[in-house]
């Protein structure tokens, strides 16, 4: 079992443990380990019970020579004496130490340290110590080095404690903070809520205002389909009526020959067998038949027109009707007024 404290300096570091040895469990050993990079490039023990005191150095040759007779590999073998001799207080149950004279010179101890493994222990090595005249110096300077290492401590223990104070101080900032925030977020989400909310209220409402507006534009539509006349019947009345108009026509296109035939039949009555006909005449008389000819069919295209009129307005139809016909006056304007030489061939 041990106690350790660690102390440096310039140029070493040291390390300071309490021990009870196994040849003397009684009695309590302050062990001082000192070194300079690692325990590997050599190290120096000091031992005191308070009354005497030992020191002893192992250079790094020796330390490669146990490792190599424990047949261990040199970082593997300085590894375990770093757990051994730097011991922290929950490995010391791991390691035993061991303090005796030598049985051949008396001036010589030896000081060994080994490892427990469950049943079994195995010597790590061991360091050859001789008395020192003057411990009285060594129990000054181990008292010093457990005051130096005090006072490092308490300086950490300070900063520590600052440091402590400083993070709960912002631990409490970063709390209120955190609470503020939190309260800011429910604030947040509250107003955001009350504002969806409205929103949704008023998309339903618009949306229940278009589907009404909908419905009333169905039903007016529905409403003046049914008012208006079927246009299937409006367009048979279309067809019907063009067709009278085209049978009017045909009817006036073919009584305008009858009229012609007429004037012809006339003509042949008034002239004699022994009437010698004459080609100039005669020719002109074919013109004067042609020209009647257009004018009565531009008379015929006008009827139609006419026929329309006396259809809408049925009054002055009657007025018309008591007036000769058209075609009767044009034929007899056209015997009326016949040519002078044609009255000259007939006699």
């Amino acid at each position: 079992m041990s106690h350790s404290k660690r102390v440096s300096n310039r140029n070493m570091e040291k390390k300071i443990s309490r021990i009870y040895p196994l040849s003397d469990p009684k009695t309590t050993y302050f062990l001082q380990v000192a070194w300079t990079t690692d325990l590997g490039s050599g190290f120096t023990v000091t031992l005191c019970n308070g009354k005497s005191a030992w020191t002893g150095t192992i250079s790094e040759v020796e330390i490669s020579k146990e490792a190599s007779d424990m047949e261990m590999e040199r970082e593997k073998y300085v590894d375990e004496l770093q757990k051994a001799l730097i011991l922290d207080t929950e490995l010391t149950s791991k390691y035993n130490f061991d303090f005796c004279e030598d049985k051949e010179i008396s001036e010589i101890y030896h000081f060994s340290y080994e490892k427990n493994l469950k049943d079994v222990s195995f010597k790590l090595g061991s360091v050859k110590l001789k008395k020192v005249s003057d411990p009285v110096e060594v129990i000054k300077e181990l008292i010093g080095y457990c005051l130096d290492y005090t006072a490092e401590l308490h300086v950490k223990n300070e900063y520590v404690q600052k440091e402590n104070k400083r993070l709960l101080n912002n631990w409490d900032d970063m709390h209120e903070l955190l609470d503020k925030s939190v309260q800011v977020k429910e604030e947040l989400e509250q107003e955001l809520y009350s504002k969806f909310i409205c929103v949704l209220n008023e998309k339903k409402s618009k949306i229940r205002s278009l589907q009404e507006k909908l419905k009333e534009a169905r039903e007016a539509a529905r409403q003046n389909r049914d008012s208006q006349p079927n246009v299937s019947s409006i367009i048979s009345k279309a067809e019907d009526y063009n067709a009278s108009t085209d049978e009017e026509k045909e009817s006036q296109s073919v009584h305008i020959p009858k009229d012609c035939a007429t004037l012809a039949r006339s003509h042949s009555l008034l002239s004699t067998p022994d009437d010698v006909p004459d080609v100039a005449p005669n020719r002109k008389r074919r013109q004067r038949q042609q020209k009647k000819l257009v004018t009565e069919g531009k008379i015929t295209k006008r009827e139609p027109a006419t026929q329309e009129q006396e259809r809408l307005n049925p009054a002055p139809l009657l007025k018309t009707s008591k007036s000769p016909p058209s075609g009767m006056m044009s034929l007899e304007t056209l015997e009326n007024t016949a040519d002078p030489e044609d009255l000259f061939d007939d006699m």
